[in-house]
């Protein structure tokens, strides 16, 4: 079958070639012009659209340098279908190290968008008719937020026979069956029936080489499960689990945190995890897992009101034994194999 011409806005990408297309979002009091940005690679034959996408909340980063040394691999080079990289969707948040756009809405929560709505809704409603509508597949890239981090992971609809094949092939340590939320980019997706991953992992503001890497390689994971390249004998040697629930524990008390549990860590129920003390050493109260499972995400701030979020637990399917999984997953990823190479 022949490769037909990629069209993007008002761009047209012919077989074999690269583009960054600009569509237009809005501009600033400056009157400077903000766009959303993809970079276009259509490769020379048919195959599967797939959309990459980083920074729907403005200060979660770990997903553009995913990006970035995804769009410097070689192996692109014999890519079937088209790839839709877009690094940062909300640009005004990227600016500002903000989760939110200037109208203090949260993207995450404002799809499918409309036209003629606010400044996060017209967004919305562009990356859907620009990008979703042209794609066969997705994969959003985020981080933990307000000083959480999270261990790499994947969250999708896994009661669709699809999208658990998918997440089994994207590599992650675990992946968490979640239901859509009302106005998220995921949910807007599945209305249209394509499989969609959401990964997980690191926290706002920072880099992180472990998610990093896991990220990178379980993109091109997908892309090889879905036809977009070449097969390749998977070198895979960590765990893949499934969680069926997760559950947030939270500050008993507000003081100071001494956490006794790192991220990737397997609890067991009634198991001590931490201690929250007041200044003053006047009151202190331990905190107990209320469920077996994996530490998937954590609060880093030591400084907690009471009922904050501080630890994550995802419980895992048959409550397996899970071991050291951050330093399984960490001996199973060279070094070699992800930076960028230069020449």
């Amino acid at each position: 079958m022949k490769q037909e011409p990629f069209r993007l806005g008002t761009i047209e990408i012919l077989p074999g070639q690269q583009r960054t297309v600009d569509l237009p979002v809005a501009k600033l009091y400056t009157h400077t012009e903000m766009d959303l940005t993809a970079h276009v690679i259509h490769g020379r034959r048919p195959g599967p659209t797939l959309f990459v996408s980083a920074a729907l909340h403005g200060d979660e980063i770990n997903g553009v340098e995913i990006i970035h040394r995804l769009l410097k691999r070689k192996l692109l080079t014999s890519l079937r279908g088209t790839l839709i990289a877009i690094p940062i969707v909300n640009s005004f948040g990227f600016i500002h190290h903000s989760r939110y756009l200037p109208d203090r809405r949260d993207l995450n929560r404002t799809f499918p968008g409309t036209e003629t709505g606010s400044l996060t809704g017209r967004l919305a409603s562009l990356f859907m008719r620009e990008i979703a509508s042209r794609c066969t597949h997705g994969i959003d890239l985020h981080t933990g937020s307000n000083h959480r981090f999270n261990l790499p992971h994947i969250r999708a609809s896994l009661d669709d026979t699809e999208t658990k094949r998918l997440a089994r092939a994207f590599g992650a340590p675990v992946m968490v069956h979640s239901e859509t939320r009302d106005g998220s980019l995921r949910e807007a997706i599945a209305e249209r029936g394509m499989p969609m991953l959401l990964f997980e992992a690191g926290e706002a503001l920072r880099f992180d080489e472990l998610s990093i890497r896991t990220g990178l390689r379980g993109i091109i994971a997908v892309m090889r499960a879905i036809g977009m390249l070449p097969e390749k004998s998977s070198k895979r040697t960590h765990p893949v689990f499934h969680s069926i629930a997760s559950k947030w524990v939270r500050a008993p008390i507000s003081g100071m945190i001494t956490r006794r549990v790192a991220i990737g860590s397997q609890v067991k129920k009634g198991e001590l995890i931490g201690v929250v003390s007041d200044p003053y050493g006047d009151t202190e109260r331990s905190i107990m897992a209320p469920v077996s499972g994996i530490v998937l995400g954590r609060l880093e701030l030591p400084l907690v009101y009471q009922g904050d979020a501080i630890f994550h637990i995802a419980v895992l399917e048959g409550d397996p034994e899970a071991g050291q999984l951050v330093e399984e997953l960490t001996s199973d990823l060279g070094q070699e194999d992800f930076w960028p190479r230069l020449t």
